[in-house]
Formats: structure tokens, C-alpha cells, sequence
């Protein structure tokens, strides 16, 4: 029995090395880079037995990524290799901490072959929660499929669904979007929005009242992500703000909400209180931040205990 699944497309990210800016850069940093194997990897750190479903192309690429999260301690035995497609890639300018462009070279990859035929079944009822996004059902309308089914499939056998809508305006029409976000949100018990991706969906609206947009749709528990705020929980039962932590030098964003969703599901599979596991999310998301690369700043448990009581020290020193 795994703790977690996730499903998702994970691509190689070349991050130039010489120059910040890809038209000057001559070398290139290689690695990983996908949303659901940035929560799973991060889990997985932290102790949980974690499953990842997807689609790689039969190739060099798709070999280093499988290897890769297998070497994180993610179980990759529901990963298929695609001799048709090949794996995804995309680039990343860390121009300044400001200023971080992110190109795609994924259509047509494996991952976005993924459909229900790749779903098991046994897999997703005998976790204890599914993860998903809302990037995997925009890559194709097979894929979108899976996702539904995988959920509905979650549903059906009393299997927990954290949803991170994780909105790429970029992959699909607003209409489109819209529409896949909202269904998948009635689908889910808890949700995970920034809070642009809540506006998005139900418009321009105070936290609370977006919040209850949420709940009116069909999740029960909705977890607001607001930057160096911290997070804004909203449900039937209560409603209450947990402050974030704060980062001194922020080296690159990408990969923050990730480590939010990990340390959340972390937190609820440890037991914690509801303030508890939204406080970890927000550790790791702020150290996640601090460190370049999509999953890099992800902490082992004892990494986050020593985080979590450093930021505990320097409370009470103020």
C-alpha cells in the first residue's frame, strides 16, 4: 500500500550555466523538473511511501528521469516507456529573482499519450491519497481522461484527493481550463489554490468569499497559498490564517507550490492538526525558494525538524 500517488508528466529542465539568458549560454545544467514528481520526491523524503503513474519517451531523456525519481525512492513500476513520442524538456531562465522564464518543448511528448489505459486500478484504491493537477489534464484529451477516471476511481473507494490546480494559461483556452478546473474541484475533498488561480476560477472576490466558491463546488476543505503570507484555510468548520516564514534571499520560485503540497500531505499523513500540516507546507515551500532547482530545496525530515525549530528559536528572540 503507498501513502500517496501522484500522475503527471515529468520533463528534463537545461538551465544555462554560463549566461542567465539562453541566446548568450554556451553550457547547461541538467536535471528533472515536473510538478508531481516534485510532491512525490518531497514526500518521499520525508518517510512516505509514494507511487507515480506516467509516460516516458523510450530514450536517453526518459531513462534519466526514470532513474532519477526511482533514486528519490518514488516506486516508478506504473511508468511506461513510449517508443512513439519522446520525453518532454523545457528550458529555465533565472535571469534575476524577479525575472524567471520558463520554455516548453513538450508537444506531442509521451506523458501527453497518457490515458486511461494506463490507469491501475488496484494502484490508486489501496493508497491512502491521490494526488493530481491541473497541468495533466491539459496536455491531451486522453490524458485528461485518466485523470478523471483516476479520480473518480479514488472516489469511489474512499481514497483522499488533494488537488492543486497549478493553472498553465499557456497549454489550454481560459474557457477550457475553466471548465476541467471547476469539474475537477468537485471531484476532490481538499484543494490547493494560489490566489490567482482562485480569481481565475470564480473571479475577483475577497479569500473568504473565493474560498466558499470552493466549498460550494464540491471540496471540503480548501488551503489558499498566499507567497510570503503564508496560507489561508477555509472550511465549513473553520477558517483561519497561518503566517509563512520568512526567506531572505528567494533563489528561485519554481517548485514552491510543490513543496507546499508535500509538506501538507506530509503533514496529514503524520496526523497533524490542521494549523500543523499548514505550517510545515509553508517551511517547506519557503525552503524550497531558497535553494535553485525545481525539487533541489525539498528537506529530509530531519532537515525540516532543524528548520522548523531554528524558526521557532528566532520567534522567540524577537
Amino acid at each position: 500500500m503507498k501513502d500517496v500517488v501522484t500522475l503527471g508528466e515529468t520533463m528534463v529542465v537545461f538551465t544555462p550555466q554560463t549566461s542567465p539568458m539562453l541566446r548568450y549560454a554556451e553550457t547547461f545544467i541538467k536535471n528533472i523538473g515536473g510538478a508531481e514528481t516534485n510532491v512525490a520526491i518531497g514526500l518521499s523524503r520525508l518517510g512516505h511511501q509514494v507511487g507515480w503513474i506516467s509516460r516516458l519517451g523510450n530514450d536517453e531523456f526518459g531513462r534519466f528521469i526514470h532513474h532519477s525519481v526511482q533514486g528519490e525512492g518514488v516506486d516508478v513500476s506504473h511508468v511506461t516507456f513510449d517508443s512513439h513520442s519522446p520525453t518532454g524538456l523545457y528550458f529555465k531562465e533565472i535571469r534575476n529573482q524577479n525575472d524567471i522564464r520558463v520554455h516548453y518543448y513538450r508537444k506531442n511528448s509521451a506523458a501527453s499519450q497518457l490515458s486511461v489505459e494506463d490507469i491501475d486500478v488496484s494502484y490508486i484504491d489501496s493508497a491512502k491519497i491521490l494526488h493530481v493537477t491541473g497541468i495533466t489534464p491539459a496536455l491531451s484529451d486522453s490524458a485528461y481522461e485518466a485523470v478523471i477516471y483516476a479520480m473518480k476511481i479514488a472516489k469511489e473507494h474512499h481514497v483522499k484527493i488533494v488537488f492543486d490546480p497549478n493553472l498553465r494559461r499557456k497549454l489550454w483556452s481560459e474557457d477550457r481550463a475553466r471548465s476541467v478546473l471547476k469539474e475537477m474541484v468537485s471531484l476532490s475533498d481538499i484543494v490547493l489554490p494560489g490566489m490567482d488561480e482562485a480569481t481565475f476560477l470564480y473571479g475577483e472576490q475577497s479569500k473568504e468569499m473565493v474560498a466558499e466558491a470552493f466549498l460550494e463546488e464540491g471540496a471540503e476543505l480548501v488551503i489558499m497559498k498566499l507567497g510570503k503570507e503564508g496560507a489561508y484555510v477555509h472550511s465549513e468548520e473553520e477558517q483561519f490564517l497561518v503566517e509563512g516564514f520568512p526567506v531572505d534571499q528567494m533563489i528561485d520560485p519554481v517548485g514552491a507550490g510543490d513543496g507546499f503540497a508535500a509538506g501538507f500531505i506530509s503533514g496529514l499523513l503524520d496526523d497533524l492538526s490542521l494549523y500543523e500540516a499548514v505550517t510545515r507546507a509553508n517551511a517547506i515551500g519557503s525552503m524550497q525558494v531558497q535553494i535553485r532547482g525545481d525539487y533541489e530545496g525539498l528537506p529530509n525530515r530531519e532537515e525540516l525538524m532543524s528548520y522548523l525549530n531554528q524558526s521557532s528559536t528566532e520567534d522567540i528572540k524577537r
